[in-house]
């Protein structure tokens, strides 16, 4: 799908979503398959630290099994979250954002995940995705800037014709590498990591994005 000559003046060719916490709940199911908010978020920590530190991809079922046991979570939670994998639900707007930007902007898909789970994710957000890349496809997890760079190339799109809508303050790390202009949705309030670049926008909700890659070509100031 390309974009109408009209959109094209304005909106990105382009739009990048990071899956499993920009469009995605899964801080709901993965605190559920913990059994509780404290020990999910513990749990989620340790695995990040995982798949940042890990260099080349090793398997996400792995690591995630690896950080379960390393928080002191039996095997029955990384089980949970596999079984209710396909109950993630949308964040409020998340539908709605990207039914708006469907006749305008091509679409894709960059998140830490196997291709098997990723694909499964993708598919509950009910749109045909342009792209949809997958650490393990890429060979590498994000923030490294491979999995942001095939996306681009399986999309035809250079860096700077397209936007990234982040989950993680840790995607800025691989987006300013490779020239991408980022929205963070950063939900549930947490701090930029050390070292790295900051949004053109953050808020807590999807609601500022729209208006943001409306003007995005427009030459006026980013709404805040």
């Amino acid at each position: 799908m390309e974009p109408t000559s009209t959109s094209a003046s304005v909106y990105p060719r382009a739009v990048l979503f990071d899956l499993l916490t920009a469009l995605l709940d899964s801080w709901t199911v993965w605190n559920a398959a913990a059994a509780s908010e404290e020990k999910g978020r513990a749990w989620r920590a340790r695995y990040l630290q995982l798949t940042y530190g890990c260099g080349a991809y090793q398997p996400y079922e792995d690591l995630v099994r690896k950080a379960a046991r390393d928080t002191g979570l039996p095997d029955s939670a990384p089980m949970a979250l596999e079984d209710h994998w396909d109950q993630l639900p949308p964040w409020d707007g998340a539908r709605e954002l990207l039914g708006a930007l469907r006749s305008h902007c091509k679409l894709a898909v960059v998140t830490n995940c196997s291709r098997r789970l990723g694909m499964r994710a993708a598919a509950l957000m009910g749109i045909p995705w342009d792209v949809v890349v997958t650490s393990e496809e890429a060979g590498y997890y994000k923030p490294d800037p491979r999995p942001y760079r095939m996306a681009l190339e399986r999309l035809g799109v250079d860096a700077r014709d397209a936007a990234f809508v982040a989950g993680s303050g840790y995607d800025m790390f691989g987006t300013a590498a490779v020239g991408l202009r980022t929205f963070w949705h950063n939900r549930v309030g947490l701090a930029l990591p050390a070292g790295a670049a900051a949004p053109e926008v953050q808020a807590a909700t999807l609601q500022p994005a729209l208006p943001w890659l409306q003007s995005f070509n427009a030459g006026a100031p980013a709404p805040r």
